[in-house]
């Protein structure tokens, strides 16, 4: 590259280019007979996924399996300064355990590969090469140390921090001695001051004279690694990417990335940018929040269903707002037409209902459910192990009668280990004087439920359970049916109260 800056003189700047003057409601969203959709979730490995990100994913997973499509998973990962060890391994991990695998991946591999940029650095050398062949991009020399100098000069004028293009006008002797002293310049694009006018999929007609409020773009550091301008262009472009859905903290930049496209001779993909997912205050999800990564809430017993429906039901792309919608019918749903620009505002506090219905869900499917057994088992052990004192808890038949009676009032499989629950497992250690502090007839009590329980030919309901022990508490004297009630509810589960008597032991 240092040889053909030497060689560099200064170009005339490609012209602009303007859209059609058409309504943006009324737009094609590009998915028409014969287009192949290719959309990419392109997040750095800065960090764990966290919802933010599963939202992104997803949309652009169900954009991509509603048209036939492919969903690509690319790591951008050319800032090696914030890399986080295992945070790659980690995004791929969690779109898998979330139900929204990657078709295409550094770990699945595919035709468009490699999927991370520090992999792809000559494609990206490539791009900057024939940018400086035409004079739309160009070496720049200053130093680290004049940059913050022009930094803090602007925010001591309470200016926007900007570029001042000193390097811009070098001529070609100018360059070739800078080249003497410094083979390794960064490389500048050169901003066009007639921006282009672009039709956003969410935010209709947009144009941002990006070139009076900023400074020419670091597209190529001297370290040889992209910036995410440049990168970003270069792989939808390599990777035949049709549609950019990302975050909205972007749009400003479209317009920069489109003069890129320009200067390439690059036909850029349709673009739709989507709101921002917020948290139930209007402030921002922010990664010290730390409850909001996927991990965290996998460890916590919430299903991926759970959490793909609380992120589209809070936001928009669908006619309605419901729960418990599974993925296949988010797909069927989505209509991209139908986001709009409004901010999502996530209520985690509704969560647990979110999990409850689609644990329910779950439950009354016959192979789900058979999931779920193996799943409490091992819950049931983790939880009680040694203290289990009779193992036939474990037998499956206990454990899915147990979840088909407490189907829809729990939210999570680990509420079923929780201490209100562990009289399922374990036997309560409950003292006669507790006992007896409910009622003087104990043993008279125990005695005749247990020669109810005994009574040969008879095949108790909840019903029938219901009205035999009414029967046994009129049998005695200075005891009420709510204190026999009481008794029974400690005696078999050590608690004050449940939610039904009748269905402890199943």
């Amino acid at each position: 590259m240092a040889a053909l800056l030497r060689r560099l003189v200064q170009r005339g700047r490609p012209s602009a280019a303007s859209g059609r003057p058409v309504g943006w409601r009324e737009a094609s969203l590009g998915t028409g007979p014969g287009v192949a959709v290719r959309v990419r979730f392109a997040p750095s490995p800065t960090g764990f996924l966290h919802l933010g990100g599963l939202r992104t994913a997803l949309y652009n997973y169900i954009f991509a399996k509603k048209y036939q499509g492919s969903f690509i998973l690319r790591l951008e990962d050319t800032d090696q300064t914030r890399f986080v060890p295992g945070a790659a391994e980690n995004i791929e991990d969690m779109l898998e355990w979330a139900g929204i695998p990657p078709d295409e991946s550094p770990r699945r591999g595919g035709p468009a590969g490699p999927y991370q940029q520090s992999q792809r650095l000559e494609l990206y050398a490539q791009a900057t090469e024939a940018l400086l062949k035409t004079g739309a991009a160009y070496p720049c020399f200053c130093s680290p140390q004049r940059l913050e100098l022009l930094k803090k000069e602007a925010l001591r004028n309470h200016q926007m921090p900007r570029y001042d293009n000193r390097c811009r006008n070098m001529s070609q002797e100018q360059v070739a001695q800078k080249l003497a002293k410094d083979p390794k310049p960064a490389i500048r694009f050169r901003l066009e001051q007639a921006a282009p006018v672009f039709e956003d999929l969410v935010y209709g007609w947009n144009r941002h004279d990006v070139a009076s409020v900023e400074g020419d773009p670091v597209i190529m550091k001297s370290d040889g690694f992209p910036t995410y301008h440049l990168a970003c262009v270069v792989d939808d472009h390599h990777m035949g990417i049709s549609h950019v859905l990302r975050g909205s903290e972007w749009l400003v930049s479209t317009a920069k990335h489109l003069l890129l496209y320009q200067a390439l001779g690059w036909h850029p993909p349709h673009f739709a940018h989507l709101p921002l997912l917020l948290n139930r205050d209007g402030s921002k999800l922010s990664k010290r929040q730390g409850d909001i990564f996927l991990e965290h809430f996998a460890a916590e017993g919430f299903l991926p269903d759970s959490l793909l429906d609380i992120i589209t039901n809070c936001g928009s792309g669908f006619a309605e707002n419901q729960m418990g919608r599974t993925l296949p019918e988010l797909i069927t749903q989505f209509n991209l037409t139908r986001v709009t620009c409004h901010s999502a505002l996530l209520d985690l506090e509704k969560l647990p209902e979110f999990n409850r219905l689609h644990l329910q869900r779950l439950v009354n499917n016959e192979s789900q459910r058979c999931q779920l057994v193996e799943k409490l088992q091992a819950l049931v052990e983790e939880a009680f192990g040694s203290q289990l004192q009779n193992r036939d808890v474990l037998n499956p038949i206990y454990v899915e009668r147990i979840l088909l009676l407490r189907q829809g009032h729990i939210c999570r499989l680990q509420d079923l280990v929780s201490p209100v629950y562990s009289y399922l497992w374990t036997r309560p250690a409950v003292g006669r004087a507790q006992l007896d502090a409910i009622s003087e007839e104990v043993d008279v009590i125990a005695k005749r439920v247990l020669g109810l329980l005994e009574r040969s030919g008879m095949r108790l309901t909840q019903d029938m359970l219901n009205g035999e022990l009414k029967k046994l508490s009129e049998g005695l004297e200075g005891t009420k049916h709510s204190n026999v009630m009481k008794l029974l509810r400690v005696a078999l589960s050590g608690q004050q109260a449940l939610s039904s008597m009748f269905k402890i032991q199943g």
